[in-house]
């Protein structure tokens, strides 16, 4: 008896199945994979105790005939089953997402570092995370990183947890204040946290104090993403203690003496408006980098390889550029909403303008102005917003009163009153502000109780614009979010949009009073609640707690500012909540409303937020607007309107200014700033615009990859027919996103068994309708029309087993076999499916030479008989599993037909497919060549050879029509 060839990438037989020898194999024990399963089938084999013989994959049966359809459902159940690609992104078989081509270029440009250093700046809402995800996975798929950590905001943890588990298949410990103590309790004695578990979601404001920073160093991931990396910058020695301690944080991960650690910082406004940030944000990627001559041709090149920042347009024209195409939501809506006061809230704001002026006019200077300062923007910005901010506002004690300088002043009454584009964290800046200091209380009092007095729309005429212009937006079909300045304005909102919106509407707050676990819980249950009735409506009522970072995109499509930010790039925010990559509706809409009687909405609406948004029209990005100048400006409207209502205070700056300047001078001032901004970013997004790889580049390796794995269209499809073949009844959604819900209860119940695991026993048992959602977030019950979802995996599985087990019971929608008559081919062609395996050896950093087998499917065919057989090309091929059947054909001359195309077609084929495979071979090794191609050393060693000989899974014969069905 000949001995089994028990090389990596063989077929043996044992234990009643057939497997493929893995490279961890040894003489005693041999590691193996069942033909076809996943990495969760492998199992160990002991020759000395168990039974294993050499085998050969059998060519199909004659009598194993399907339809036309049969061929196509074959190689999708085959491609569907891959988990292990040839190509050279290993992790793209793993993942739940279809990237964009455009998405794949940071994952190149890593690919090509030794250690990858990269700042990924694109624009907001084009999927960063995704770009960061897929270089963190491809990492750890190749062996390159072990473990990773994701730093960012705790409002984004869980979201940063789901994305990785949805999306990338990778499991994460979140790592916050509120779930550090019992993480810690499962530790052994003087054991890390961060040595225990693989991969982490950390808080960067729990993780950045000395306490725990030190632990977290010392036991760091060799894998680090940064989100909202700007917020971690210290542009100089007055930034913010919070901004200097996360600064330093990441300093001792960036430049580790023991390791070179992967570092991928994620971040949209990588400028800020401050260039010494930007350049201490690029130090941190490589410390010559931050010193770099952006006028110099060579360090603009030597920057290109660690720096991609896009606009929409480019990547848009990208796309085109590659034959594909991309449609991000477009904000054509714009609209502004102006609203009087009310005779008695005219009166109320008249008096307390009169109040602030004559605290700030009376202060004696130093720490006293500054604290009258502070109280008087407090209460301004309060009545403007809310009756009931303002109530509040009055009622309580302002921050910058317990100051012991003016400094300490400045220091406490900011944060509360400001919209910095810098602000460490959006925790927090939602509070209202208190305006009271220890004296006048009667007076503030009898302001507050008239506030009081004047809530809903009757007195308050910019609650009532609001709910005109919300029935306008649900009537349209939109589900809008409602963005306020302070909590107890939300709170208030929500409170009378509650019973005036109608009982299909479903209104929500979420504001700063909650977790960030608890904003997310809050925001599915609003979607919950609005359920599956089309003509039901949501609206979320939310404060700036939710303007940076959360993906909105799913259950919301319009943005109303119902407060004004002082910063422009609040709005930026807080619309890129939901004009995003992934957002159904082409068309968001943006309303403003504004107080056109008020005497601050006006001026800043026109001087700040206008300009912003014809800055961002006219480049396609966002510029943001220095602090300082912008500061100076909402200064200016404030001193203006104070001194306007006291005519006798002399017109005298309030900042030592040596000489008074006008809102409009100041205007002029921050429009000379902005436009110089706007020309150096559109110089530098001229200059760094990703040139590092190009189109072509992109096109060669998008193409490989769903050549070997296929697209979403062909997993949709796919589950579609076999489901339906199988006794499936499918409903579509009514939404239009490709969804649809499978009642599975008449189909086989081997069917049902293997599907137990992945979508639950309950779900099943009951015969629940199961939804095949086109979103990869899916709860349970629900399956993703990914090609990694366990329910998908499970059908691909039971179609593939049951093609190949000829014998299987119940219906078999995929077939070994076909003969088919079709107008498609004008002679005899015999198409192929033909699966291969390679044996691949990879260079990694980190752990060495890596042997791994990994598999492909394709599709070839030959005209005439196999003895002069001529090969069509492979286009040629894939276009065959498009053919549908135009004339029957007789079952008995079906398999009389079969019969004779098998016999000697293996021997007779053999030769070209192994030729074949060879191609594939050179290809795939030039492939990872082009891709690891500025880095020698991870090129050294790297080989890829076909394994003999090839399986033949399906062999299907194409026919013309005859002369009478032409006819």
């Amino acid at each position: 008896m000949t001995p089994p060839d028990l090389t990596p990438g063989s077929l043996v037989s044992a234990r009643g199945r057939e497997w493929v020898v893995l490279p961890e194999s040894d003489p005693g024990m041999l590691v193996l994979r069942p033909l076809g399963g996943s990495d969760d089938d492998i199992a160990a084999v002991f020759p000395a105790f168990e039974d294993v013989q050499g085998t050969r994959f059998e060519i199909p049966s004659p009598d194993d005939l399907g339809d036309a359809h049969a061929s196509g459902l074959l190689r999708a159940a085959l491609r569907i089953g891959f988990r292990s690609g040839a190509g050279p992104f290993r992790s793209l078989a793993q993942i739940a997402v279809d990237p964009r081509p455009y998405q794949l270029v940071p994952l190149m440009m890593a690919m090509r570092q030794k250690t990858v250093r990269l700042l990924i700046s694109d624009d907001v809402g084009i999927g960063k995370t995704v770009e960061a995800g897929l270089i963190a996975s491809e990492l750890l798929a190749q062996g390159e990183a072990r473990k990773l950590a994701v730093l960012c905001s705790p409002a984004l943890a869980e979201q940063w947890q789901g994305e990785l588990r949805t999306k990338f298949g990778l499991e994460a410990e979140l790592v916050l204040a509120s779930t550090v103590s019992r993480l810690e309790r499962d530790l052994d004695h003087g054991q890390s946290l961060f040595k225990k578990h693989d991969n982490v979601v950390i808080s960067t404001d729990f993780i950045k104090s000395p306490r725990h920073r030190d632990d977290f160093v010392r036991h760091c991931p060799d894998l680090v993403i940064v989100d909202e990396a700007h917020t971690c910058v210290a542009a100089d020695d007055h930034a913010s203690a919070q901004s200097q301690l996360r600064y330093t944080l990441l300093q001792k991960i960036a430049h580790d003496p023991k390791i070179d650690r992967h570092l991928i910082l994620v971040t949209a406004t990588p400028h800020s408006g401050k260039e010494s940030a930007f350049r201490n944000l690029l130090g941190l990627l490589r410390p010559e980098l931050a010193t770099v001559d952006m006028n110099s041709t060579a360090d603009r090149v030597r920057l290109a390889g660690h720096f991609v920042q896009r606009k929409r347009r480019d990547l848009k024209e990208q796309d085109a550029d590659l034959g594909e195409s991309i449609e991000f939501p477009q904000t054509h809506y714009f609209k502004e909403e102006d609203y009087r006061l009310s005779p008695a809230y005219r009166a109320l704001l008249d008096d307390a303008i009169a109040y602030a002026g004559e605290r700030v006019a009376g202060a004696q200077g130093g720490r006293d102005t500054r604290i009258a300062w502070w109280s008087a923007i407090a209460l301004l910005r309060s009545l403007v917003s809310s009756p009931r901010a303002a109530a509040q506002t009055l009622s309580t004690r302002s921050a910058a009163a317990t100051a012991a300088s003016a400094e300490e002043a400045d220091l406490l009454g900011a944060p509360l009153t400001r919209d910095s584009a810098d602000n460490d964290t959006q925790e927090g800046v939602d509070v209202a502000p208190g305006a009271g200091s220890g004296d006048a209380g009667a007076r503030l009092a009898e302001l507050a109780e008239r506030a009081a007095t004047l809530e809903g729309p009757d007195e308050d005429h910019k609650l009532k614009l609001l709910i005109k212009q919300l029935k306008m937006l649900l009537a349209d079909g939109y589900h809008p979010i409602v963005f306020c300045r302070y909590i107890p304005t939300a709170e208030y909102v929500a409170e009378h949009l509650k019973t005036r919106l109608g009982k299909k509407t479903v209104v929500r707050e979420v504001t700063g009073t909650l977790s960030p676990q608890q904003r997310l819980q809050r925001i599915e249950e609003l979607a919950d609640e609005a359920g599956d009735d089309p003509a039901a409506r949501r609206v979320l009522v939310a404060t700036d707690c939710l303007s940076e970072g959360i993906n909105l995109q799913r259950h919301f499509d319009a943005v109303v500012h119902y407060d004004l930010a002082w910063n422009p790039t609040r709005h930026d925010q807080r619309e890129g909540r939901v004009n995003r990559y992934g957002q159904r509706r082409t068309d968001v809409r943006v309303i403003t409303l504004f107080g056109s009687d008020n005497g601050i909405d006006g001026k800043v609406l026109e001087v700040l937020i206008k300009k912003h948004r014809q800055i961002r029209q006219d480049l396609g990005i966002s510029v943001s607007v220095p602090d300082e100048a912008s500061t100076g400006v909402t200064d200016a409207i404030v001193e203006w309107l104070l001194m306007r209502g006291r005519q006798s205070v002399e017109q005298e700056g309030l900042f030592d200014i040596a000489e008074a300047q006008t809102v409009q001078e100041r205007a002029d001032a921050l429009e000379a700033d902005w436009n110089s901004s706007a020309e150096r970013e559109k110089r530098s997004r001229s200059r760094f615009a990703q040139h590092a790889i190009r189109p072509d580049e992109v096109a060669r390796e998008v193409t490989a990859v769903r050549d070997a794995l296929g697209d979403p269209g062909e997993v949709r499809g796919f589950v579609r027919h076999a489901v339906g073949a199988l006794g499936g009844v499918l409903r579509d959604d009514p939404d239009g996103s490709g969804g649809f819900t499978a009642d599975l209860s008449a189909t086989p119940l081997g069917l049902r068994d293997v599907l137990k695991p992945a979508l639950g026993n309950d779900v099943i048992e009951r015969g629940t309708p199961v939804p095949f959602r086109a979103s990869p977030a899916v709860g349970r019950g629900e399956a993703a029309l990914t090609r990694t979802d366990p329910a998908v995996g499970a059908l691909a599985a039971y179609v593939l087993n049951s093609a190949l087990d000829g014998q299987a019971p119940g219906p078999r929608p995929a077939r070994r076999c076909g003969v088919i008559r079709t107008a498609a081919v004008g002679t005899r062609t015999t198409l192929l499916l033909v699966r291969y395996r390679f044996d691949l050896t990879l260079p990694s950093r980190a752990v060495g030479d890596r042997r791994l087998i990994a598999e492909d499917a394709r599709v070839l065919a030959f005209e005439g008989s196999h003895a002069d057989a001529v090969w069509l090309p492979p286009e040629s091929a894939i276009k065959l599993l498009e053919a549908t059947a135009d004339e029957n054909t007789d079952p008995g001359f079906s398999e009389r037909t079969m019969t004779r195309v098998l016999n000697g077609l293996a021997e007779a084929t053999t030769p070209h497919l192994e030729g074949y495979g060879d191609e594939l071979a050179a290809e795939l090794k030039a492939a990872h060549r082009r891709v690891r191609s500025a880095s020698g050393e991870i090129v050294r060693g790297l080989d890829v050879t076909a394994k003999k000989a090839p399986d033949i899974l399906g062999v299907y014969v194409y026919l013309p029509v005859t002369e009478e069905a032409a006819r």
